[in-house]
């Protein structure tokens, strides 16, 4: 067996390390790449500016007050500032060391606790968060949802309006490989996702279509669940640990050449489990083999090559840049190839793809006032396209640019890249 040499694990129990942080040289390039800072324009809202205090918190210069602790928490762990960073900072382990230090200290707030123990009841278990969601299924179906809609606190209807319209039945993985038509070039095992396989099924479905249509073996590992992305952004390095050595078991033992992704968030956190399970002597080794084996779907036809569509999807898109494809993975060009491929689809391009449209992970739900804020100004260059469709690369982003539509009274369809993509492939056995 070839080794892999591991990159040193980042304990984030201990914070962030000197050695990431001694990289910031304070430049200020970071600055208008955040979306916090131009909002705000506090410097303590920047990437330059919570370094500062991740710098003093973990060297014990300052304890995690409440102060310290919102500026941390109204980071979106967006990435943007990496992009932008002329040194090579890598800010979103900076930042996620300093929420682990917070949450492993003897000050960890109780709102940081409590969201934890949410994460850890709901994700750790696929059936427990599928029952969750099909209670929220019949929740909206019955004449309940309604009347809570106009007796609800405001909080508790900001919170409401963000669920999405349950879609009528769940992703149900295939008990046998999807295959190509014709000889398999190679073999995809699809992450399935937390959200995904819930709110947006038919993505799953187009992923597993478009993969095979271009000569790729599908396979959906049994025993996988969450990724641990969740977990690790906001600061339990233990729960995600945890949920990767699953993962890694699960997609190892299906043999295949490529874990395929669909969702930007989740991709990231796996494509970064070398630097995560460096130490772990019984996963190291296997962290770095699988980390090397992940790809966004897109990246992975682009790479492979992909066949053209020739049926048509007419419609006007414009394509937001979800910020852990664009800016942690660095996949800029990939999604906008491939729809770039498809006959009578208008691409046309926003103000600012790539700036955070608010959603981050659980952002929406802990930081609404900020979120909304983001959400507001994104509308705007949404809007300016004059679009028809709505693209990106997350189930995150999916959920935040839907609600988006439904405050602004608009009627875009937000899809998946791939979803457009095998749109266009379907149209083609259509009658003219």
């Amino acid at each position: 067996m070839t080794s892999v040499s591991a990159p040193h694990e980042h304990d984030f129990a201990l914070g962030p390390q000197a050695e990431d942080l001694a990289r910031c040289v304070h430049c200020g390039f970071c600055l208008q790449a955040c979306p916090t800072y131009v909002v705000t324009g506090l410097e303590t809202e920047s990437p330059r500016g919570r370094i500062h205090l991740a710098r003093a918190l973990s060297e014990g210069q300052i304890d995690a007050t409440p102060n310290v602790v919102a500026h941390f928490d109204l980071c979106l762990g967006c990435r943007a500032c990496e992009t932008a960073c002329p040194s090579g900072v890598p800010y979103g382990r900076i930042i996620e060391g300093a929420r682990a230090l917070v949450q492993s200290g003897p000050r960890r707030p109780f709102a940081w606790r409590l969201r934890s123990l949410a994460l850890r009841f709901l994700f750790d278990s696929p059936r427990r968060l599928r029952f969750v969601f099909s209670l929220l299924r019949l929740y909206q179906r019955s004449p309940l949802a309604p009347l809570a809609r106009r007796l609800l606190p405001r909080r508790l209807r900001q919170l409401e309006a963000m669920l999405p319209p349950m879609p009528q039945r769940f992703f149900d993985p295939p008990t046998a490989a999807v295959e190509p038509a014709s000889a398999a070039r190679a073999t995809a095992a699809l992450l399935t996702g937390c959200i995904m396989p819930l709110v947006y099924p038919a993505t799953n479905e187009a992923t597993a279509r478009v993969l095979a249509r271009n000569g790729l073996r599908v396979l959906v590992p049994p025993g996988q669940g969450c990724c641990g992305a969740l977990h690790l952004h906001n600061g339990d390095p233990d729960a995600a640990r945890r949920l990767a050595r699953r993962t890694i078991d699960a997609f190892l033992a299906s043999g295949a050449d490529y874990v395929v992704v669909n969702a930007a968030g989740c991709g990231s956190a796996m494509k970064e489990y070398a630097g995560l399970l460096a130490a772990d002597p019984a996963y190291a080794e296997k962290a770095a083999r699988f980390a090397a084996m992940v790809k966004d779907v897109t990246e992975l036809l682009a790479e492979l090559g992909f066949e053209a569509p020739a049926g048509r999807v007419e419609a006007r898109v414009t394509y937001q840049d979800s910020c852990h494809l664009v800016h942690a993975q660095r996949i800029r060009e990939a999604p906008r190839q491939l729809l770039r491929a498809i006959p009578g689809l208008e691409l046309v391009e926003m103000d600012a793809p790539d700036r955070c449209c608010g959603s981050a992970g659980i952002y929406n739900l802990t930081q609404t006032e900020m979120s909304r804020r983001l959400l507001d100004d994104k509308m705007d260059d949404v809007l300016a396209t004059g679009c028809d469709v709505i693209a990106t690369a997350n189930p995150g982003c999916m959920l935040q640019l839907q609600l988006g539509t439904k405050l602004r009274r608009t009627s875009q369809p937000v899809l998946h890249v791939v979803e457009l993509l095998d749109q266009a492939y379907r149209a083609e056995n259509r009658p003219v």
